[in-house]
């Protein structure tokens, strides 16, 4: 956590690709009114790295497992089999290289996943590997386990295959039937996390576009995107009242760590007034049509953040830059915010946006 700039009122960053053939010629350094702002340049890798490519390839197949809870240690216990007839992410050579991965659900960030090994090469992958959770049997019965199973890619983003999730309030586990192999048919994944249907709270922000920061200056400049978290409201309880919420923010697609930039934390209320202004520069008109803006809202406690929600707030076209990407995935709300913003410059833009499940970029070096 290191690495992450903090301050409560402004912040600043630039916007600046790599892959761009005219990138801004200098960076600019604002102040801002409460002279707390700090400053930091961008750029680095344009593709973003996603944790997971979902629906791409048919979910078919099925997995062999036993669960088994060990009094004596307080552990769960997932004795993962096998599994067969699952999807080839390699169509031609009607292969995978498949792995297991296991979550408790909704509190996926406090446990952690667990991952079996990866085995090359097939569509029958044998595994017999136990996977533990420390955890109270108690706590255990309010859990979902959630079994995944994905291909490994080296190069591009890992394929899901199929889940199950069991609901461990309703499974018996005392039951000796109930710790015997047995196979579950794979199912197409109906939420990445378990709040996926559920309301995730609202964001209201307002933002701006400031094509020429510096007017009268002959030179041609960049401009500046300035974007205002208000606040949220009704934030999901994740851990009773305890929540401790704060907003990160990305400019897509540039994903390394420079270019990003977070409000502080605000606890003990799922209503959190964050009033933290953001500032990139670096842009030209043509990128406004290429970059998304990624806002995040996490739950941090000890040393974990749990994602609770976010917007991606840009034109939704499914491309960046002439390569299609994911993340350009914006809704019919947050599309019409940014192009609110492009129309009217120098203009602040309010909006009060719903909260969505996001498959988030990894951060880059």
């Amino acid at each position: 956590m290191s690495d992450d700039r903090e301050t409560d009122t402004a912040s600043e960053s630039s916007y600046q690709l790599s892959r761009h053939k005219k990138s801004p010629s200098s960076l600019t350094n604002l102040s801002s009114s409460s002279g707390m702002t700090s400053l930091s340049s961008v750029s680095g890798s344009v593709m973003s790295v996603y944790s997971g490519d979902f629906g791409n390839l048919e979910v078919k197949g099925s997995i062999q497992f036993a669960v088994d809870y060990v009094d004596s240690l307080k552990e769960l216990h997932i004795f993962v089999a096998q599994c067969k007839d699952l999807a080839a992410a390699d169509g031609k050579k009607q292969r995978s290289d498949p792995y297991v991965k296991t979550y408790l659900l909704p509190d996926k960030g406090k446990m952690g996943k667990k991952k079996t090994l990866v085995v090359k090469k097939t569509l029958n992958p044998v595994y017999n590997e136990i996977l533990r959770y420390k955890i109270e049997k108690e706590i255990l019965k309010t859990q979902k386990l959630n079994l995944s199973v994905w291909h490994r890619d080296t190069f591009k983003r890992n394929s899901f295959l199929g889940e199950v999730e069991l609901d461990l309030e309703t499974w018996d586990l005392d039951n000796k039937q109930n710790k015997q192999l047995k196979w579950y048919p794979l199912k197409r994944k109906t939420a990445p996390v378990a709040l996926e249907a559920e309301n995730r709270g609202e964001m209201k922000l307002a933002l701006q576009y400031v094509p020429e920061p510096v007017p009268g200056k002959k030179l041609p400049t960049t401009g500046e995107v300035h974007i205002w978290v208000k606040e949220c409201l009704d934030l999901p309880l994740l851990r009773g009242s305890n929540l401790n919420s704060f907003v990160k923010c990305t400019i897509l697609p540039d994903t390394s760590r420079k270019s990003r930039q977070k409000t502080r934390a605000v606890g003990k209320t799922n209503n959190p007034v964050f009033n933290h202004t953001m500032v990139y520069d670096g842009f030209r008109p043509e990128d406004l049509t290429e970059a998304c803006v990624e806002l995040t809202v996490w739950d941090h406690y000890k040393l974990t953040n749990q994602f609770l929600g976010g917007l991606r707030i840009g034109f939704g076209t499914g491309k960046s830059y002439g390569t299609e990407v994911d993340w350009m995935d914006s809704t019919a709300e947050e599309v019409a915010l940014w192009e609110k913003m492009v129309k009217s410059p120098n203009t602040w833009i309010e909006a009060t946006l719903p909260l969505r499940m996001l498959l988030i970029a990894k951060i880059s070096k």
